[in-house]
């Protein structure tokens, strides 16, 4: 078993993902795995990469599939006997322009955001070490979409009580809203994408508060991050930031040095703690 200390990148192949890799293989001493769902894409990003004299690993991975994370989970535990730094990048939103009905956005985006993010960190949170670090990578847009919530439901979303599986109630009650043609009414905001950004951002904070419950002697900090507007195939060609720039939140947090106790279950954007 070997003592190299791992990372693992979600959703790696291209845009954030790539970008996080590509800057963790300079700054992060040990393995980094860049994961993907498409394996020969994967391989192909991880070409790229090592032709600029980088040295990621590749790895199969469909947050989607839950027998892919489980064969993510056994390989790490047998070859590395755990995990130090997971970052979920992975994830997806439907352009504005997109004909696909709403209804179908919503169960296609919280399912991926945030169900299989979810999965994810159920079966490798117990993996990590001691000193580990999670990053869950979300977007200002949740707390925009927090904002666009009635009374009722923001008081939930902000709770510090609330637990993953309320949580997880909450995000089928909007896919189920939106079914039904009522979500406006029942106080959801016309977003998808920002509703399932709401669920990793308030997941986060549950982690969190979770880890010192269970684990606080070890160090484990875990929080949620906007990287920013990163000109990206999901972002498009107009936004501000370019991927390298969108990396540096995600891996400040990944990063922070063993002994620190903060940031952990925040929202952090421009390496800031935000308001939630």
């Amino acid at each position: 078993m070997s003592n190299t200390p791992v990372a693992v990148v979600t959703g790696a192949n291209k845009g954030i993902g790539f970008a996080i890799v590509r800057t963790l293989c300079k700054q992060f001493s040990g393995d980094v795995y860049l994961t993907a769902r498409d394996a020969n894409r994967g391989e192909a990003a991880v070409k790229q990469l090592q032709a600029e004299g980088l040295k990621p690993l590749f790895h199969q991975l469909d947050i989607n599939d839950l027998q892919s994370i489980r064969v993510l989970r056994d390989f790490l535990k047998d070859k590395y006997g755990g995990l130090n730094v997971l970052i979920n990048n992975a994830g997806i939103a439907f352009k504005v322009a997109d004909t696909t009905p709403f209804a179908t956005q919503a169960e296609v985006t919280v399912r991926t955001n945030f169900s299989a993010l979810r999965d994810v960190c159920r079966e490798l949170l117990p993996l990590l070490k001691p000193n580990g670090r999670v990053v869950n990578v979300s977007s200002t847009v949740s707390v925009r979409a927090l904002s666009g919530c009635s009374q009722d439901l923001q008081k939930k979303f902000r709770s510090d009580t609330i637990t993953e599986e309320e949580l997880a109630k909450l995000m089928e009650k909007f896919i189920e809203d939106t079914k039904n043609g009522v979500h406006e009414k029942e106080g959801w905001p016309n977003t998808a994408y920002g509703v399932s950004k709401i669920g990793v951002t308030v997941l986060s904070r549950i982690q969190a508060r979770l880890l010192n419950e269970t684990r606080k002697a070890d160090g484990i900090l875990l929080n949620a991050c906007c990287p920013g507007w990163v000109r990206t195939d999901m972002a498009g060609p107009n936004a501000t930031k370019t991927p390298e720039e969108g990396a540096e939140t995600p891996v400040y947090l990944a990063l922070l040095p063993p002994g620190a106790d903060k940031p952990h279950g925040q929202f952090v954007s421009e390496k800031k703690v935000q308001s939630w």
